[in-house]
Order: structure tokens, then C-alpha cells, then sequence
């Protein structure tokens, strides 16, 4: 039997995890001599390649001095903390990541909680100590802190602690003396992760940490074997901790792969302590556990934090509907969402009662609605979303709302405009740390203060400062919390706007389109220059007369619309208006498009 190590590589967003186990599959000899080599392998997604973040937890495999290492690469955004939390239970021990300027952040805090809740051994890495504003010293102060803050054992607290450079791929045991290569790393693995536990007479058994989907096999269960042997073609039995009364699915593991390097092998049989991925379970979801036929026995699984957002995604019900997507009926949209469930188990989908077409989609944060609507509109859905809200929780019989942890990372100029803006949005200054020529200063919020507030934080801060936060606690409600200070420019009629009508609405407001864009009534073309929303007329011509010549038109000068991206729309809806998204455009719109019944509306909610 091979020699195992089982290790997640946990960390803050952009602390370089994907880019330090590029080099371990580098050094490990994974890629033929002549093979071209890919940076950030890892992050396979377009989207993830597009904006440089890990969503899926991704799992590979290295030989080094003839012991197999199997590695998963976890995500760092505080949105994708289910899929941390989970993977976690699939590893012996963890390779904390901790950058060397920025030091230990909010996400860094709580992957280490759930890692030493859990007991495992954890191996510190301050990374990136190449940078030229690194505080080294400082950094493994504030980690120490860190552990002793998350009441760490003893052995925890011993952690050994390797400086790496993920970039330059070299690792060494002090801080003083330059690496050469990631071999400290990889010798560190060696002695300090644990190996798992093999019993391979114990009937079979492996509990499912992650999914993957193929077209052609469906359904493929990654996880752990607890104990036991598996071969190919096995008769097996799925069980639930969290269903025990349920009788146990019989089903059959038509073929088992292990892990090497990017590959996944085909095996004809594996033990106790491995990593596999098996297809064949139809119906198979993360948390089930895999047994040997008439030996079901399940496992417990880790419970996943609540989510603490709802959106309503509905069919697009616009003038424009239809026209692009291939995939716009309500069946559709419900089986693609209730779909997303089985791969990410921290998002919860409900229908909305008295509505045949519309759907409550519960997560942990923005970011990771915004990820499934990008990748649904990029698979051909049509679809709308109503504005982010957050879930309210009754406890104690008060109203409580989630509050979130929020650090911002800003140049010294700039601190006063962001304590002024938080404050207003009811937030609670709890620190203030000065780091060189910049400021880091951490809040408690309420999660709805922060909606809205992600542009404008990178225009106060000329686009220098860094803002995280992850979901800390639920407290009594704070007061109301104004979002939006200006309205918005409603298109009033259907057509295509014109450089004569748009001229006219640019002196009410900043514009979102240009000429030449097909409009209908009731959507949103702008931001209005006053708190009122303003109806106005884009497609309107020039009329003209004998002293109107049709060439004059040229004359006028437009101002370069303001491009909106999938979260600027997010942060941009007020409560009466919806975004549609369609697979080559996102309209922003009045939930009422009729101009007269959306007045009798407002007139009669005053």
C-alpha cells in the first residue's frame, strides 16, 4: 500500500493559494518536459480564469519521495465558505496561506477556526514575502495572535511556520535565508501531516465531500474512504446521517479514478485513506455517505453556515423576452436552479408561494449569486432577479439581522471619507491599525449596509483600497439604512434611442446607454441627478421643419455612457425594479413598466 497525505490548502481571497500548488504540480514533475504549462491550472472555469478567484474546490495529487500527496485547492471568498467547510472534512491537515503584507484577514480567521475545530494539524505558510511593502515579522505576531485568539492546543500553537514566495516557487524555514525551490514544503508535509487512517478490513465506507457532473456519466461522488477496500463494479449502499429512517439506495460503482496530477485514473480497486472520485450513484449529493452492500452505516457531515441573502429569480416576463435565450421557461429555470443545489450546499432554493414562475434563491453572499447568474445567462438562460434582501432572523422573540466583519485596506488620505460612509451606513468602528503609508480599520455591519456601497468605496479610494468581509454574528435590528440618495431615468416609450433624445435626458442625469440601443417602457436608462425617479424620452427625433436642416443633429455632443456590470446592476436596484438578464444583455427596469399604473402604484404607497 502507497504511503498517503491528505492536505487542503486554506486561505484569505488573493493570498495566492491556486498560484503556490501551480509550482508544487511544477516541482513535482507532473508536466512532460515539452508540455505547455498553464498558469493558475487550477481555476479551470472561464469565469474563474476571467476574474482570477477559485468558486469549485478543485482536487489534484503529487508524488514526492514516493508518497502520494493529495492536495485540494479551496476558495478564499467568504461567499464559497461551504465548499471550504466541507472539504475539509476529506483531509488530514491543512497548509494555512497568509500574505505577507496583508497579514491574517477576515476569511483567514474563519477557515482556521473551522480546521482547528476540527483538530487538524495546521502548517503556516506566510506567503509572498517577495513583495516590496512585506512585514514579515509582524505578519507571524499577528497569526500567533490569531491561534491564540481561536484557542488553538498547544500542538496547534507549535505549528511549524515555512516562508514561501508562491510566485518564484521557493519555500524556506526562516524568513533571513532565500529558498531555492518548495522541497522545505514538501518535506514539511511529510512530517508533520499525519497519515489517514487505514483499516482496510472494515467493510467499505467514504463520505461525499464534493460532486462533480459529466454528460456522459452524470453524477461523479468525491470523497475520502474512510475505511475498507472498493472495486470496480461493487454492489453499494448511499445513506444519510441527517435521514436516518430513510432505507439506504442500493446502487452499483461503475468505475473508480484516483487522482494524479490533472489526471484522473481509472482504478480497478482502492483503500482506506484515499481520495477517489466514483460514478454510478444517480442521485448521489455531497453528504451522503457510501457503504458496502448490508453495512450502512452513515457518517456525520459537517453543517453549513445559513444563508444570510434571498434574491427572487423569476421568468422574464419584459417586451423583450425570449429573443436570445434558449432556455426561458419557468421548468427550465426551476431545474437548472434546483440543480445548483446539488453542487454547492450552501445556497437553498424555495418556490415563492402563489407564483408558478418565480423562485427564492438563499446564499451566503452577493458574490455567489452573482457567480450563478453569470454562469446561467452564459449557459443560455433568460431570466430576472429582483433586489438583494437579507434574511431576518427571529431570536429571543427580537428582529435580528446578520451582521457582517468588514475590513478595509486604505492609504491614510482616504480613511476619513470611509469611516464617514460606514458610519452612515450604521456601521461600528472596532479597530484602526496604521500599516506604513496606508490604514486598515475594521467594522461590524449590518450585511444590508453593505449593499450599494462596493462602487462607491473604490471611487472614494481612487480605486487603492481593498475591502473583505465574511459574516460574523445575527444582532437586533439597527434602524432603517437609506440605500440609494438619487432615482432613476426611466425610458417613457418603446424603440431605439436616438443622439436628439438622448441629449435632451443627459441634463437630468448620468446615462447608462448610447444611441442605437433598443429601449422599452419602464426600463431604466440612467441615474437621475435628483432623489425623484424621472421619466424620459430617448427615442425621441428631431423634428423637422424648413429652418431645420437634418444634418444639425451632429452638432450635439453626448457624454460616454456609464457601463454597468453584473454587480454594479446588483447594487444599483432599488426595491420597485428588477434587472433582466439575458445572455448578451442586463437591462435594469421597473417591476411596473406601465408608466400610468406604476403612479397610481406610488400614489398609493405615499
Amino acid at each position: 500500500m502507497d504511503k498517503i497525505r491528505n492536505v487542503a490548502i486554506i486561505a484569505h481571497v488573493d493570498h495566492g493559494k491556486t498560484t503556490l500548488v501551480d509550482e508544487m504540480l511544477k516541482q513535482s514533475g507532473i508536466y512532460r518536459e515539452n508540455q505547455e504549462i498553464v498558469e493558475r491550472v487550477m481555476d479551470s472555469g472561464d469565469l474563474e480564469r476571467e476574474r482570477g478567484i477559485t468558486i469549485m474546490a478543485k482536487n489534484t495529487a503529487v508524488t514526492y519521495k514516493g508518497t502520494k500527496i493529495n492536495i485540494v485547492d479551496t476558495p478564499g471568498h467568504a461567499d464559497f465558505g461551504g465548499e471550504v467547510e466541507r472539504i475539509l472534512k476529506m483531509v488530514n491537515g491543512v497548509i494555512l496561506l497568509v500574505d505577507a503584507a496583508e497579514g491574517p484577514m477576515p476569511q483567514t480567521r474563519f477557515v482556521l477556526s473551522k480546521a482547528l475545530e476540527l483538530g487538524h494539524r495546521v502548517i503556516v505558510v506566510v506567503n509572498k514575502i517577495d513583495r516590496p511593502d512585506q512585514r514579515v515579522h509582524e505578519v507571524v505576531d499577528e497569526i500567533l495572535e490569531l491561534l491564540m485568539d481561536l484557542n488553538a492546543t498547544d500542538e496547534q500553537l507549535d505549528s511549524p511556520m515555512l516562508f514561501c514566495s508562491g510566485r518564484n516557487g521557493t519555500a524556506s524555514y526562516s524568513p533571513e535565508v532565500p529558498g531555492k525551490d518548495l522541497q522545505p514544503l514538501f518535506d514539511t508535509i511529510l512530517d508533520y501531516i499525519p497519515e489517514p487512517d487505514m483499516n482496510l478490513d472494515a467493510p467499505f465506507q467514504m463520505l461525499v465531500s464534493n460532486i462533480d457532473y459529466n454528460e456522459f456519466v452524470g453524477r461523479i461522488a468525491i470523497g475520502r474512504i474512510e475505511r475498507g477496500i472498493i472495486h470496480q463494479n461493487d454492489e453499494i449502499e448511499v445513506c444519510n446521517y441527517h435521514d436516518p429512517d430513510a432505507e439506504p439506495r442500493k446502487a452499483k460503482a461503475t468505475a473508480l479514478y484516483e487522482f494524479d496530477g490533472l489526471k484522473r485514473d481509472p482504478v480497478a480497486e482502492v483503500g482506506a485513506g484515499n481520495i477517489i472520485a466514483m460514478s454510478g450513484i444517480g442521485d448521489v449529493t455531497i453528504g451522503d455517505t457510501v457503504c458496502a452492500r448490508g453495512a450502512a452505516e452513515p457518517l456525520p457531515f459537517v453543517k453549513i453556515s445559513e444563508p444570510t441573502l434571498e434574491m427572487v429569480f423569476s421568468v422574464n416576463d419584459s417586451p423583450f423576452a425570449g429573443r436570445e435565450g434558449k432556455y426561458v421557461t419557468s421548468r427550465q429555470l426551476r431545474d437548472r436552479l434546483f440543480r445548483e443545489t446539488l453542487r454547492d450546499v450552501s445556497i437553498r432554493i424555495s418556490e415563492v408561494e402563489n407564483s408558478t414562475d418565480s423562485f427564492r434563491v438563499c446564499a451566503r453572499g452577493e458574490m455567489s449569486l452573482s457567480i450563478l447568474m453569470e454562469t446561467m445567462r452564459r449557459e443560455g438562460y433568460e431570466f430576472q432577479v429582483s433586489p438583494p434582501r437579507v434574511l431576518y432572523k427571529e431570536i429571543d422573540g427580537r428582529r435580528c439581522e446578520p451582521i457582517e466583519r468588514v475590513v478595509v485596506d486604505v492609504p491614510q488620505e482616504y480613511v476619513g471619507s470611509v469611516i464617514e460612509k460606514l458610519g452612515g451606513r450604521k456601521g461600528e468602528m472596532q479597530e484602526m491599525t496604521p500599516l506604513g503609508k496606508r490604514t486598515r480599520v475594521e467594522f461590524l455591519i449590518p450585511s444590508r449596509g453593505l449593499f450599494g456601497y462596493r462602487n462607491e468605496f473604490l471611487t472614494d479610494t481612487k480605486g487603492e483600497g481593498i475591502l473583505t468581509s465574511v459574516f460574523d454574528r445575527y444582532e437586533p435590528y439597527k434602524g432603517d439604512i437609506s440605500r440609494r440618495s438619487m432615482g432613476s431615468l426611466i425610458s417613457y416609450e418603446t424603440g431605439t434611442s436616438i443622439t436628439y433624445g438622448l441629449y435632451a435626458a443627459q441634463q437630468r442625469g448620468e446615462l447608462f446607454i448610447g444611441p442605437g440601443v433598443e429601449v422599452y417602457g419602464g426600463m431604466i436608462v440612467g441615474e437621475a441627478n435628483r432623489p425623484d425617479d424621472i421619466t424620459v424620452n430617448v427615442c425621441k427625433k428631431k423634428q423637422l421643419t424648413n429652418t431645420r436642416a437634418a444634418g444639425s443633429d451632429e452638432a450635439l455632443r453626448l457624454v460616454p455612457p456609464r457601463q454597468m456590470s453584473l454587480e454594479q446592476c446588483l447594487e444599483f436596484m432599488a426595491d420597485d425594479e428588477l434587472l433582466e438578464v439575458t445572455p448578451k444583455h442586463l437591462r435594469l427596469r421597473k417591476s411596473i413598466l406601465d408608466h400610468e399604473k406604476r403612479m397610481k402604484a406610488l400614489m398609493r404607497n405615499r
